[in-house]
């Protein structure tokens, strides 16, 4: 009886996909290591890097052990460390922080669809590594000034329970429904949604000044329209009920038009953002109460959904999405 069982389909899926993810991540941190003009965050991304090599080096080993191909994923032909910065104030962290947050997500979600222990240790081990880089960033950002905590609010003296039906007032189509004050799990999620948009904004701009493909261009810049959109209508909402809205003072890009980062990889990271994106807006419709929240989520994921599926047609044309493992074609073979 062999030692370890044969890796099933879900843990072959979802180590492919934290293979593509976690080299694509150490590409950027390589260009942005080679660029920060700050100690202390080139310490952090340069720690960030090293863990990180070793878990990809875990994930390379099962692969062989498995006798399965090794994934491309990202390698050194996909970064350019040698040209101009084209992120400036504190952007390096927050994106690495952004990706952090995707990827707290990402491992919790493969340790529900894993077996072995091996592959479960590896996911519960990255989940641990990413949470303590979250918080690290978090902290380097909040003493730059470059992390806008949410609103604060007086604390409950009593239990509450909702009367009646009005508390789910606030359909958009009604102009004469009567809209209750936000409460503090619907705060949350529009905080995080406009703080999220807020970096990707930036991170699109930057791809759309410098990728090399025009329609690729195109596409970003169409990125960051509906970004914005999305930031707009959400900061009005926080602005009805007179909360202050999240505000970014750093991370713009530069005048650079010369890029870092292949076609390929910036791709590759406006799928993962869409994918997160879409991820978090069914949380906020989840969690949203007031009937206009949900309504304007939905909208907001099907935009998404039919941005990234263009961005998708695009990646194939150029021949850059790499396709995960498959399952055995059992009608082909039987026929």
């Amino acid at each position: 009886m062999p030692e370890k069982a044969s890796i099933t389909s879900t843990e072959l899926g979802t180590l492919w996909l934290t293979y593509q993810e976690k080299t694509m991540i150490l590409r950027v941190l390589e260009y942005f290591i080679e660029k920060a003009d700050d100690e202390k965050a080139e310490a952090i991304m340069t720690n960030l890097h090293d863990e990180l090599e070793i878990y990809v080096g875990r994930i390379v080993q099962i692969f062989q052990e498995e006798g399965a191909v090794i994934p491309v994923g990202y390698t050194a032909k996909d970064v350019n460390k040698d040209v101009p910065k084209l992120y400036d104030n504190g952007f390096d962290i927050m994106f690495v922080r952004l990706l952090k947050e995707i990827s707290m997500g990402l491992h919790s979600l493969n340790l529900t669809m894993t077996f072995r222990e091996d592959i479960n240790m590896l996911f519960e081990d990255l989940t641990a590594l990413t949470q303590k880089y979250f918080r690290i960033c978090s902290q380097y950002l909040l003493e730059k000034g470059l992390l806008v905590r949410t609103p604060y609010v007086s604390m409950p003296k009593s239990v509450e329970f909702v009367k009646d039906d009005s508390y789910l007032g606030g359909i958009a189509l009604n102009p004469f429904s009567q809209k209750r004050t936000l409460n503090t799990v619907e705060v949350s999620h529009l905080h995080k949604a406009i703080e999220s948009n807020l970096t990707g904004l930036q991170l699109i701009l930057g791809f759309a000044q410098c990728a090399d493909d025009r329609e690729v261009k195109n596409f970003f810049n169409e990125g960051a329209e509906l970004a914005k959109g999305i930031i707009k209508e959400l900061s009005e909402v926080m602005i009805e009920t007179n909360l202050p809205t999240p505000q970014t003072s750093g991370g713009n890009a530069t005048d650079s038009t010369v890029a870092p980062f292949s076609d390929k990889l910036m791709m590759y990271c406006i799928s993962l953002f869409c994918s997160f994106s879409m991820g978090s807006n069914s949380l906020g419709t989840a969690f949203s109460l007031r009937n206009d929240l949900p309504a304007k989520n939905t909208i907001f994921m099907k935009d998404i959904f039919e941005y990234a599926h263009k961005g998708a047609k695009i990646m194939i044309k150029n021949g850059w999405m790499e396709e995960p493992p498959q399952m055995e074609d059992r009608k082909h073979k039987m026929n």
